[in-house]
């Protein structure tokens, strides 16, 4: 049967073919370190998933509203008050089953034949995708080791064209862990005065895991280009819910009502139940946040000082998220296959630095979301791999 094009164009998240492979060895009976996917590997805080439980002892059974139930917008408005003094609608919130979901809804609205979409390179790998299947060009953002992995404002803004649509960024990033500091950012919004037609997709997942006193950047801060900014966030990273799938997305009024259009035809709306789980995460106990992130913080720093020792590896220390994308350029190998050894050979699963980009040749990247014991016992087996094949 013939299909339209954009769906031979479709990529993937390679992270979850790594998963698949990683299982199919355990199941053979292979010790495998997981440092592949990017999943935090606490559990649910408990009083998170005991308001999930009520809700559904409560009758929380039904639909909802296809942008949220009003009390989990509010308080996601809130939250963003709270946490950055944004002034944020509830209004302008809508509710949606994973962070992935913004991410296609924003694409699709932007992308057609003829324009252009510009996105971080290396980065996560659904951008490209996504921008492939609706037919527009892709046009990748340098994300540089030099610049501590955060974009460089010059050089981003060199490349929008009369054909730009919509300017992705991601920062604290996926999947290099870099931070782009405040003055870059200044740069790059005093430069999008000149190019008022052109939308900002700011990806914000990652927003509360931050090393070093840094402090996060939201472009909800720039009143500017708040008419034309959509932000993504959610609570998979921060409260441990991956498998939830619940995230959230600001949008501008002149957008709000083409994106309740398509959750209405694509997803109707979020499990109920969920979003009263989500309405906990906000409004309860903060405690199991800053408890992840003091852990998350002491295995940054082992696998960094870890990858430093290996040789032909070099590691700068990622300043947000929970990923390490280490320079693997003198090992003498090329990224994916040394990826695809470490786990064949060592039981270690990490993901190639192409399935990221094209600018993502020369590294690999590893969570640190897994034990400090097992971090430590698979820099041993990389160490062990390197020495004898380097």
């Amino acid at each position: 049967m013939k299909t339209i094009a954009g769906f031979d164009r479709i990529g993937e998240e390679n992270a979850f073919a790594v998963l698949a492979r990683a299982g199919e060895l355990a199941a053979q009976g292979k010790d495998i370190i997981n440092l592949g996917i990017g999943q935090p590997d606490f559990p649910t805080p408990p009083n998170i998933v005991e308001a999930a439980i009520k809700a559904l002892r409560d009758g929380q059974h039904g639909y909802t509203p296809a942008t949220g139930i009003p009390p989990l917008r509010e308080a996601v408005a809130a939250d963003l008050h709270r946490r950055f003094n944004a002034e944020v609608n509830p209004d302008n919130v809508i509710v949606v089953p994973g962070g992935k979901v913004t991410m296609f809804s924003a694409i699709l609205m932007f992308g057609e034949p003829g324009a252009d979409i510009l996105y971080p390179d290396p980065g996560f790998p659904i951008y490209r995708s996504m921008i492939e299947f609706t037919g527009a060009r892709p046009v990748p953002v340098p994300i540089r080791e030099e610049n501590g992995f955060g974009f460089s404002a010059e050089e981003t803004l060199s490349l929008i064209t009369p054909q730009t649509r919509l300017l992705i960024v991601n920062s604290p990033a996926n999947p290099c862990g870099g931070v782009t500091p405040k003055a870059e950012v200044d740069k790059l919004v005093a430069g999008l005065a000149a190019y008022p037609d052109v939308a900002i997709l700011s990806d914000e997942i990652y927003d509360q895991m931050l090393y070093d006193g840094e402090k996060h950047v939201t472009l909800l801060d720039y009143p500017e280009i708040r008419d034309r900014l959509i932000l993504l966030n959610g609570w998979s990273k921060t409260y441990a819910m991956t498998g939830w799938r619940l995230g959230y997305s600001v949008w501008p009024d002149g957008l709000y009502d083409k994106v309740r259009k398509l959750a209405v035809n694509a997803w109707s709306c979020v499990n109920a139940p969920a979003q009263f789980a989500a309405l906990e995460a906000l409004t309860g106990p903060q405690d199991a946040v800053g408890e992840m992130l003091a852990e998350f913080d002491i295995r940054r720093r082992l696998v960094v000082d870890g990858l430093n020792a290996l040789p032909g590896v070099s590691c700068i220390t990622p300043k947000g998220a929970f990923y390490a994308f280490p320079n693997v350029s003198e090992t003498g190998w090329k990224a994916k296959p040394l990826a695809s050894a470490l786990l064949e050979e060592m039981g270690v699963a990490t993901i190639g630095g192409p399935d990221f980009g094209i600018l993502g040749e020369g590294y690999i990247r590893l969570s640190y979301a897994n034990s400090a014991e097992n971090i430590s016992r698979a820099l041993e087996r990389m160490d062990g791999f390197l020495s004898r094949n380097g």
